[in-house]
């Protein structure tokens, strides 16, 4: 089957902080019609961060043609989560996601408190008819043991509460090989993240090859200095198997989307998702609407 594509709203987040309504209305217009939304800031806007109630929302997005088909949320407070996720719920939205989280090395408890908190989420979750789905960056392949932080994360979490949108592109930067990982964990699969690897990246596509120790203690400051901008490229023209990804993705049961997103580009936002798009449409096994 088919996996159909989207764009995660992180990739224009300058411009939708100018003008979030009419930067949708051009996300339209290159030709995106399924959004996964960013929102860091659920304290102040339980929506999507545009200051839109629901009805305004629903508006706007049936006015443009979009479909939101997930939306990353923090901070993840149980005691705040409740109009959040009501609000989503009556948006449509059938899933809320874990953007980032950062794991303390050498404290296994920390990472198995924060499994019961993720599976505490899916269950909230849940009650409204929704989903709730982790997605990595790369420091949940540092290791604890023979284990990394993201196999303890699957062993401890509910697979009916915690689900996953693995970021194909931090698993190979965690030095994992994200098709094994997508056929691992395949039935908890319900949207991916796809990003490229240039060909002239200035750092390894694998962070734990001489930039960090996997016993390293990556916490946001951390992972903040090891981020280059210019290891970034438009979906499509680097050197990440792209077409393996798409030919695994395919086969998990619960996935519907995959979802391309720009951290960083040389370009601006809105030409680098058109060019993403230009260059991603060579895939085969994807269709657009």
């Amino acid at each position: 089957m088919a996996v159909k594509v989207g764009i995660q709203l992180y990739s224009v987040r300058n411009s939708l902080m100018k003008d979030p309504v009419g930067t949708l209305e051009k996300l339209a217009e290159i030709g995106y019609k399924y959004i996964e939304g960013a929102n860091p800031n659920t304290a102040k806007d339980p929506g999507l961060g545009f200051g839109l109630s629901v009805d305004e929302m629903k508006k706007t997005l049936e006015r443009f043609g979009l479909t939101i088909v997930g939306c990353h949320v923090g901070p993840l407070d149980p005691d705040n989560l409740g109009p959040v996720l009501d609000y989503h719920a009556e948006l449509g939205n059938p899933q809320i996601g874990c953007p980032i989280e950062f794991f303390p090395y050498n404290d296994v408890d920390y990472v198995l408190r924060k499994c019961e908190f993720f599976n505490r989420i899916g269950e909230m979750c849940r009650e409204r008819g929704m989903r709730f789905y982790y997605h990595n960056h790369y420091q949940e392949f540092q290791v604890f043991g023979d284990k990394t932080v993201y196999e303890i994360i699957m062993e401890n979490t509910d697979p009916n509460l915690v689900f996953i949108e693995p970021d194909t592109y931090w698993v190979m930067r965690g030095g994992q090989d994200a098709i094994e990982l997508i056929k691992k964990y395949k039935d908890r699969l319900v949207l991916l993240h796809q990003k490229d690897f240039p060909k002239d990246a200035p750092q390894p596509l694998n962070m734990f090859d001489g930039i960090l120790n996997k016993a390293a203690n990556i916490n946001m400051d951390v992972f903040a200095a090891t981020i280059n901008p210019l290891c970034f490229t438009e979906i499509g023209t680097g050197v990440l198997p792209i077409q393996d990804i798409i030919d695994a993705a395919a086969a998990a049961p619960n996935l519907e989307y995959i979802i391309l997103e720009q951290d960083a580009t040389q370009l601006g936002e809105l030409q680098s998702i058109k060019t993403s798009m230009e260059a991603f449409r060579k895939f085969s096994g994807i269709i657009w609407d």
